[in-house]
């Protein structure tokens, strides 16, 4: 998990693939974070995004560094502790103009049941369970 979470910070941004019904939705994402042994990520309740991992919370992200990609498939579970908020603020303080912990907005998701796949054209796949 840690491999997942320093290859996904490395990269900066990521894309995010949800459910809205039928139709996926893909959109770019940049938080990341361990908290509490977990890889978690995270963005507001108002947000469609966040009603559609309620929803259904299958997901999917995809990264690329330029040489190598990394593909997650898991389930995005609410980690509704304020201290989580807290410590992805923490790592993003950028954020805060819009976010506060406790505000009733802010949403962390912990990537549970994940399997994260590392590619490359030069090298055979790796998967990663967690």
């Amino acid at each position: 998990m840690e491999e997942v979470y320093r290859f996904l910070k490395a990269c900066g941004t990521y894309y995010l693939a949800t459910m809205d019904g039928d139709q996926p939705r893909v959109r770019p994402f940049g938080t990341v974070d361990l908290y509490n042994g977990q890889l978690t990520i995270q963005t507001g309740r108002k947000k469609d995004v966040a009603q559609q991992m309620l929803a259904a919370p299958r997901v999917e992200i995809c990264a690329f560094d330029g040489g190598r990609w990394l593909r997650i498939a898991a389930k995005a579970v609410e980690v509704s502790e304020t201290a989580a908020q807290e410590h992805m603020l923490e790592a993003y303080p950028d954020l805060r103009a819009m976010y506060t912990p406790g505000d009733g907005n802010t949403m962390i998701f912990a990537l549970t049941e994940a399997a994260a796949t590392f590619s490359s054209f030069t090298e055979p796949s790796r998967t990663v369970t967690f």
